[in-house]
């Protein structure tokens, strides 16, 4: 009963309600499920859908992407292909001109000459560059020249057995017979005048007398007058016997005669101090000439040369006859220099390299000037072989007439390529006597003879241009400027003087209308003679020019007057600063010049006020400075020496007589104090020197 009870209590329409809830809660929660569940699914449909489509899209990205990368590598492979090819033929290229410049230089190897074949046009700076380098590359190459034997071969000493026992006996006796030499001629009086050391090198010996030879063109060591003295030596030498001959040349070819010559002329062409020259004609029919050195004279000349500086340094200097101290000259210095010459000149080899890089360099066309073909494998230190010059001295005019030739256009080739050795290569003929350029057969001029050559830099051309046009514009201050940069000014140098000096010399030549009238030698040797009064150091290279110039000019008035050197370096030196002129350089270096001038006209009031204020307080100093009196004052103290010494010379005198009148022991033979007859003998010497001195101060004056 209970229990029934119970359910009929569970079964009230409450409970109806709740249950009613709870089954509407179910499935409202079993639709909420079933839509989030197919929006799920939906959700996932879409992101597969679009996951489908953004792989899609990429791949078809990718796909494009890796056709372009491949297209793009295609190419740059192919670009690199052609840039490879194009890098190997110019690799190939140049490796086969590397090859071609190796054969060539194997080919053609010389120890001072460039190889390069391209010649220079006239005053062209690019050509000026290319001699410029040319000379450059000449210093580093080395001609395949043979070596001469280091000792003396068997029969040349059998040949020479009688001269090398002399040489010994010589030796011993050498020293005091230099001695001697120098002490006949006065060289402790206080140096040599120029005839004094002419007459000494002809007592020395005919080896001293080509050295006096080779010193009388070389104006860069020694003054003018020295020069002109040391060229009236002659030599008067005895060839070598031929024997002699034939075994020098054996001895520095290693071949027999009849190896290298078809036919030897035993007879020389001419014989000096030093060598001979042979005529002779090689195995192939060329004709050619060899010099062959002395043996024994290159040691001879070193041993003299030892002695020669030893005795140089008691004689120390040489001047004219004393007159002027701050003319003389270190004669030590000069022995120095020239035993380097004279080396020089006892080794062939350096003439033959001269000639060769003259041959290269300074001949354009050989139809019109030329010089002589050197034959390396037949030159040594002790031998030169060159053809043969068939012709005649430049000197012949009538001969040169008679040929057929016209004198006036080998005297213009001659001089238009003097001119381009001075002017284009920096390397000219240094004594280009008559004897040294000779006229063919065909009439071609033919240099010869370059034991001696000069050169100039690039800066040495521009000073002797700007000199040059300077003197043609009659502007005295750019004269200044250009001897001044030419040559070292020494402390005694005053500009104001030098000015003065070259004014004058302008003056001088201000009538002048023509430039053919000029003389090129004259007139650079007033210039040089200006600079060295007014104590400027000239250059060597200066005064062998002016010197060579002058010797070309000496031959063309000769040959054909009527050719002026002068003109012909003017206008080419006119066409060389029209080519280097630049007209914007130089509107910019006016302009700076204009605004230098604007900045410091700007400052003229101002410095004007600080002027005026230090007056006005008494700060202004003023400093006199007196130039040009040195002279005068040498001269005075050189006089109150000499009235100094000659009143000692009375003082002695004097003295000496009153020592006469006494009794003081040891006398002389005639009764005479020893002292008093000491004191006449320094007394007279004395006086005596001082008559000297005083006799070379009235010629100086």
């Amino acid at each position: 009963m209970a229990k029934n009870k119970n359910r009929n209590t569970n079964r009230t329409p409450g409970n109806k309600a709740a249950n009613t809830k709870n089954v509407t809660a179910k499935k409202a929660g079993t639709q909420i499920k079933e839509g989030v569940q197919e929006a799920g699914t939906q959700v996932k449909e879409k992101v597969q859908e679009a996951g489908t489509q953004v792989k899609e899209k990429a791949q078809e990205a990718g796909a494009q992407v890796k056709e372009s990368a491949e297209e793009a590598a295609r190419e740059i492979k192919e670009t690199a292909s052609r840039a490879g090819e194009g890098l190997q033929d110019a690799v190939a290229k140049a490796g086969e001109e590397v090859k071609q410049i190796e054969r060539e230089l194997e080919a053609e190897e010389q120890e001072f000459t460039s190889g390069v074949k391209a010649r220079q046009k006239m005053f062209s700076n690019e050509t000026r560059e290319k001699a410029l380098k040319l000379r450059s590359s000449a210093a580093q190459r080395t001609t395949q020249f043979r070596e001469s034997a280091k000792e003396m071969s068997d029969d040349l000493k059998k040949l020479l057995t009688k001269e090398i026992h002399e040489m010994k006996h010589r030796e011993k006796r050498r020293s005091a017979e230099m001695i001697s030499i120098f002490a006949r001629h006065n060289f402790y009086a206080g140096g040599f005048s120029p005839e004094e050391l002419r007459t000494t090198l002809e007592d020395l010996g005919p080896t001293y007398v080509k050295i006096g030879q080779i010193m009388s063109s070389r104006v860069d060591m020694l003054p003018e007058s020295y020069c002109k003295e040391l060229e009236k030596l002659r030599q008067n030498v005895k060839p070598l016997d031929s024997s002699v001959v034939r075994a020098v040349i054996e001895q520095e070819t290693g071949k027999k005669i009849e190896e290298i010559y078809k036919d030897f002329d035993d007879t020389p062409l001419g014989a000096a101090s030093i060598g001979q020259v042979h005529r002779a004609t090689l195995l192939d029919g060329t004709k050619v000439v060899t010099k062959v050195q002395r043996p024994l004279i290159a040691d001879m000349m070193r041993k003299d040369f030892v002695l020669l500086k030893k005795l140089a340094s008691v004689v120390k200097t040489i001047n004219e006859g004393n007159e002027d101290q701050g003319e003389q000259i270190d004669l030590l210095a000069v022995l120095e220099e020239l035993e380097k010459v004279e080396n020089e000149e006892l080794d062939f080899r350096v003439e033959a390299r001269n000639t060769i890089f003259f041959k290269e360099n300074c001949i354009d066309d050989e139809t019109k000037v030329t010089c002589p073909t050197i034959y390396e494998d037949l030159t040594t230190e002790r031998m030169m072989t060159s053809t043969f010059v068939d012709g005649y001295s430049v000197s012949k005019k009538d001969k040169i007439a008679a040929d057929g030739f016209d004198v006036n256009v080998i005297g213009e080739a001659i001089l238009d390529n003097y001119v381009h050795q001075v002017l284009d290569v920096g390397v000219f003929h240094a004594d280009p006597h008559q004897g040294n350029i000779m006229v063919t057969r065909e009439g071609i001029p033919t240099w010869i003879d370059f034991g001696m050559i000069g050169r100039l830099s690039e800066a040495n051309i521009k000073m002797i241009q700007d000199l040059i046009l300077s003197i043609i514009h009659l502007d005295t201050e750019a004269l200044a400027n250009a001897a001044l940069a030419m040559g070292a000014g020494g402390p005694k140098t005053n500009r104001e003087k030098l000015t003065q000096d070259l004014d004058g010399l302008i003056s001088k030549y201000m009538s002048v209308t023509n430039l053919e009238e000029l003389d090129t030698a004259a007139l650079l040797g007033e210039v040089m003679d200006i600079m060295s009064d007014n104590y400027i150091k000239i250059p060597g290279e200066y005064t062998m020019l002016v010197r060579s110039i002058a010797t070309i000019e000496g031959v063309m008035e000769e040959l054909c007057p009527e050719l002026n050197l002068f003109k012909i370096i003017t206008d080419k030196l006119l066409e060389r600063a029209k080519k280097s002129f630049d007209l914007q350089q130089s509107l910019m270096s006016a302009g700076k010049d204009i605004m230098s001038v604007g900045k410091k006209a700007s400052r003229i009031p101002s410095l004007a006020s600080d002027a005026l204020n230090s007056v006005i307080k008494g700060r202004t100093k003023v400093k006199f400075e007196l130039t040009g009196y040195e002279p005068l004052m040498a001269n005075v103290t050189e006089t109150v020496k000499l009235i100094i010494l000659a009143l000692f010379s009375c003082v002695l005198f004097f003295g000496s007589c009153i020592l006469c009148m006494t009794d003081i022991e040891p006398k002389t033979v005639n009764g005479i104090p020893l002292m008093a007859a000491v004191g006449f003998i320094f007394s007279i010497a004395l006086a005596i020197y001082t008559v000297k001195k005083i006799s070379q101060l009235q010629k100086k004056k």
